[in-house]
């Protein structure tokens, strides 16, 4: 399985073409739901639970699966929110990743987040307690917009 993962990972390196992914803005009051990356790209940056979309599978089954791999919680209902697009590149200034990512937002449902898959941690960042969190870029921006749309 790690190999499988290896392999994965390294597919997704320099793409022919954007991978398209999914991410889960959950709230639990006044606070949202953060996970820490436990592999590259973004390793050890704070995001929003989520990742790539699997062939066959919908986008809100997408965003439910990634969500209960990463933080063993169980979305209830989910709306989709906002795409955006995250491009991150080498040195030399090409594309060595590109995702198309769609956010939902959801209310948390019962049950305690522990981190699973390939978050190295999970927990509930209050709103005024996000800014100095290490988050990857444009995290803070689309959970503040997801706040005022409540």
């Amino acid at each position: 399985m790690y190999e499988a993962s290896i392999s994965q990972q390294d597919a997704r390196r320099y793409p022919a073409r954007p991978i398209l992914g999914v991410g889960a803005i959950v709230f639990r009051d006044d606070s949202v739901l953060l996970v820490e990356r436990g592999k590259p790209p973004l390793e050890g940056q704070w995001s929003l639970p989520g990742g790539a979309v699997e062939t066959g599978e919908t986008l809100e089954q997408a965003v439910r699966r990634e969500t209960l791999e990463e933080t063993g919680l169980t979305l209830g209902p989910v709306r989709q929110f906002e795409v955006f697009q995250r491009i991150l590149r080498d040195a030399e200034g090409r594309a060595e990743y590109h995702y198309v990512l769609i956010d939902f937002v959801a209310e948390a449902p019962a049950g305690t987040a522990c981190a699973a898959s390939d978050a190295s941690a999970c927990r509930w960042v209050p709103k005024h307690d996000l800014p100095p969190v290490r988050l990857t870029e444009g995290t803070l921006a689309v959970i503040e917009r997801a706040f005022r749309s409540r």
